[in-house]
């Protein structure tokens, strides 16, 4: 089923359920995907963000997520798309520039025509960025661009017809969008750029999602620790706050420590030398 479906959205002749043909399992038909996608989603990543290693990263994150979500997207009426938004999202995140190793920009392409319009593109805002690689570098039309970038037809048409002028403006050359789709694809394909292969992928989706699961279960079992702990030991009742001392009238205040008056002496000599225990402790000593 997964087999089928997936040949299905990539518009590939779909192999007969039955005949002697063995459907595809799900870890085949991811694997399918991937080889037809990775390759040209990683170039298309590229121009987005102009870094050959986040463009590999974002293209490999998007199948991991892919991976763990697979019934989902296996069934997309169009999975190609699924993916290729997800390494969209992942590549123009903005908390990049805050990753040590992504403060620094990479080596530009070799081709000085290469590295104006890779400029070029870089300088847009990243909506009119993906807007102008979906439309004249992937080949969309115009209502597919606007779903993928989840936003009205109209909206999209006015970050194209801006990104196209924004180009214009600085590269004359690229007016026509006919040469625009042929110099973005040649800027794209003029890097070498290979994805990891298709097995890894799936084994770190999966190893990341077994940690993920036993990190959110030890983090639920800490959790009910300290409520079983918190349960345990808090009081069962209340107690009021013992109110601060006042100073009643007609008794002198208590003095602090200190030497003994001779008074104070001669009473507690008195008081040591008296009967401390027996019956006569209990009468009152007679004048």
């Amino acid at each position: 089923m997964y087999g089928y479906v997936l040949f299905r959205t990539m518009g590939l002749p779909a192999p007969p359920p039955a005949g002697g043909v063995r459907v595809k399992t799900p870890a085949q038909a991811f694997d399918a995907l991937y080889a037809f996608c990775a390759p040209a989603l990683v170039r298309q990543t590229y121009l987005l963000c102009g870094r050959r290693e986040l463009a590999r990263e974002s293209v490999e994150q998007a199948f991991r997520l892919a991976w763990q979500r697979w019934p989902t997207v296996a069934v997309d009426r169009d999975p190609t798309s699924w993916v290729r938004a997800a390494a969209y999202d992942y590549a123009l995140s903005p908390w990049h520039r805050f990753r040590p190793r992504f403060r620094h920009p990479e080596p530009p392409p070799p081709d000085a025509a290469d590295r104006a319009l890779l400029a070029v593109l870089l300088a847009l805002p990243p909506s009119y960025r993906r807007t102008l690689v979906l439309y004249d570098g992937v080949g969309l039309d115009l209502p597919e661009t606007a779903a993928e970038t989840e936003a009205s037809t109209r909206a999209t048409a006015h970050r194209l017809l801006h990104a196209r002028e924004a180009v214009a403006a600085r590269l004359p050359g690229l007016a026509d969008p006919a040469v625009l789709h042929r110099r973005l694809a040649e800027v794209a394909s003029a890097e070498r750029l290979r994805a990891a292969r298709s097995p890894a992928v799936r084994a770190d989706s999966e190893r990341r999602a077994r940690f993920w699961t036993r990190a959110a279960i030890a983090f639920t079992v800490a959790i009910i620790g300290a409520t079983a702990l918190t349960v345990r030991t808090a009081p069962t009742q209340y107690d009021p706050p013992v109110p601060p001392g006042e100073t009643v009238e007609g008794i002198p205040p208590r003095a602090a420590p200190g030497a003994l008056s001779d008074k104070q002496l001669a009473l507690r000599k008195k008081l040591r030398s008296a009967t401390a225990n027996g019956p006569e402790r209990l009468l009152p000593m007679s004048r």
